[in-house]
């Protein structure tokens, strides 16, 4: 096989930080990404570089670096530290800021016998509530806005929380650089959002990028719903796997629980990483 078959089909399956449609959202927002070609058959990584003073940092997200990387990533990036977000456990050649978590990953080969059968009987009968509860399905592509009100719903939440996440000229910026990728299920009393999901698609994968639920939707089930509908949704579109984002199960349990009754299996991811690069 071709180095670039191999490539192009890693790319349908790469995570959302490692494909073009990242890099894409990037550029649109004047800050590309810089890609480089590491040793070895048909490795690419996407590095955001930023810098802090006198020091050029570079951030490798959800990609693995070996050791015999570093000349490479010191010759092209510029950088003198690397923080890498592994994806894989195993060893890296750098200093462990935290351990590895975990991602829930629903793959959606084999339609809706097959999807059902590994959801967990809870799940399903939640599924069975919202299926029940009369509350409308919309879906369609975002618009590139980020004054959308699921945009500003979730900077909200993110300064309330005080946690970090995209911002919403990030999310903007990807449905303006991929036209119609980024994909919004919203479920409705009336003319009322009550809940919602957005997916970001890459590939073959789309990963679940914000879920929002109002008092009501969590009443009736409404997250449960909405997922399964993204289900059908985007498997008719060619998407074979569901990226739910990372599971921490002490933090958010119920979250948790919500991700993995989906059917959902949880990964292991591989920790994060600082990177001396020599001679940058």
């Amino acid at each position: 096989m071709s180095y670039h078959a191999t490539h192009l089909s890693d790319l349908q399956t790469a995570p959302l930080q490692q494909h073009p449609a990242f890099g894409a959202a990037m550029a649109y927002l004047g800050r590309p990404v810089l890609k480089v070609f590491l040793p070895g058959p048909a490795r690419e990584v996407q590095v955001v570089r930023r810098r802090f003073g006198p020091v050029n940092l570079g951030l490798i997200s959800r990609a693995d670096i070996r050791r015999d990387d570093r000349a490479r990533l010191s010759q092209c990036t510029g950088c003198r530290l690397l923080l890498v977000n592994a994806e894989t456990p195993g060893p890296h050649p750098g200093l462990c800021l935290r351990r590895a978590g975990h991602v829930a990953e629903l793959a959606l080969e084999g339609g809706g016998n097959s999807w059902k059968s590994r959801m967990g009987r809870s799940w399903r009968n939640r599924l069975y509530r919202g299926l029940r509860s009369g509350l409308g399905v919309f879906h369609d592509r975002l618009p590139a806005d980020p004054g959308h009100w699921l945009l500003r719903l979730d900077q909200a939440r993110q300064t309330c929380r005080r946690s970090r996440g995209y911002p919403p000229v990030f999310t903007a910026a990807f449905a303006a650089a991929n036209t119609g990728q980024a994909r919004l299920f919203e479920a409705r009393q009336g003319d009322t959002p009550v809940a919602a999901l957005l997916f970001l698609c890459h590939g073959s994968v789309a990963t679940c990028h914000i879920g929002w639920s109002g008092d009501r939707g969590r009443q009736v089930s409404a997250h449960h719903l909405l997922l399964w509908r993204a289900m059908v949704a985007l498997a008719a579109r060619g998407i074979t796997r569901l990226d739910l984002g990372v599971v921490d199960r002490k933090r958010h349990p119920g979250l948790t629980r919500f991700k993995l009754g989906s059917g959902a299996e949880c990964r292991p991811l591989g920790g994060t990483w600082v990177i001396r690069l020599s001679g940058a």
